[in-house]
């Protein structure tokens, strides 16, 4: 990495994932906080995060603020429905995209690969930042090997927009790559409550809870013959997703192309 800091922008910078970034941002001397998009605010970053004042002021035109900034890393907290002209916006402009929004599709993902590449950059799609998040997706997958019948449980809060979470699918793909599909339960089963079996993946099932007072946790279930294996993490803040994030930003530098999952980082 160069001796002078990455320039960084927001986007989503008044959500609550947003303030975050913007906080781990200004608190790094690596990096420099250069801009921050949101819809709804017009003030001072920094006192929109509950920071101190950086100078850097809330725009609501992503396309304007990247070419002002002259940013080489946008950081996205926004959501499913705005993401993709987000990322698009910023990878035609030639900033590296770092994307923590799920709701992705497979095609969106290989659309923004082929940008990527066309101009020469790398980005970033993680459903989720945490250690411990992927930590659990990878013993996850290491026991999907010997453990094949499997349900997913994850909880959040009555707010998220999407079902199942981005944590939740990309655990299912890892644990497809090694478990060979095969249809589990009863075969006569029948649910007298339509959706009671959750979301059938592969030939297991995904259950998507949403509570208010619930801020993010997923427990993977594991059966076999008179034993059980449950795999949990277990999110209480968001500042706990920082850590990745400030990795991933000074990652995307080095990269060519769409890495989707932040477990390619993690040895």
């Amino acid at each position: 990495m160069e001796n002078n800091p990455i320039k960084v922008a927001v986007s989503g910078a008044g959500g609550r994932m947003g303030k975050e970034v913007v906080k781990m941002v200004l608190a790094d001397p690596e990096l420099q906080l250069v801009a921050a998009i949101d819809a709804r605010e017009a003030q001072d970053a920094g006192i929109l995060a509950g920071a101190e004042p950086c100078g850097v002021a809330v725009q609501t035109d992503l396309e304007l603020a990247l070419m002002e900034s002259g940013a080489q890393v946008l950081v996205d907290f926004t959501t499913p429905q705005a993401v993709m002209n987000n990322i698009t916006t910023a990878i035609r402009a030639g900033v590296r995209p770092v994307v923590g929004t799920t709701g992705f599709a497979p095609e969106d993902i290989e659309a923004l690969d082929k940008l990527c590449r066309d101009k020469g950059i790398g980005g970033i799609i993680a459903p989720n930042f945490s250690i411990g998040a992927i930590l659990m997706m990878k013993f996850a997958a290491m026991a999907s090997k010997y453990m094949p019948d499997v349900e997913i449980i994850e909880y959040h809060g009555d707010q998220k927009l999407d079902a199942p979470s981005g944590t939740a699918v990309k655990t299912a793909e890892l644990i497809s790559e090694v478990r060979k599909e095969h249809k589990q339960g009863n075969p006569n089963e029948h649910e007298t409550i339509e959706g009671s079996r959750g979301g059938y993946y592969n030939g297991f099932r995904i259950h998507s809870v949403r509570l208010p007072g619930v801020f993010a946790q997923q427990e993977v279930i594991f059966g076999g013959h008179g034993q059980t294996l449950k795999i949990r993490h277990d999110s209480y803040e968001r500042a706990g997703y920082m850590p990745g994030v400030n990795v991933a930003v000074k990652k995307v530098l080095d990269l060519t192309g769409i890495v989707y999952g932040f477990e390619h980082f993690i040895d």
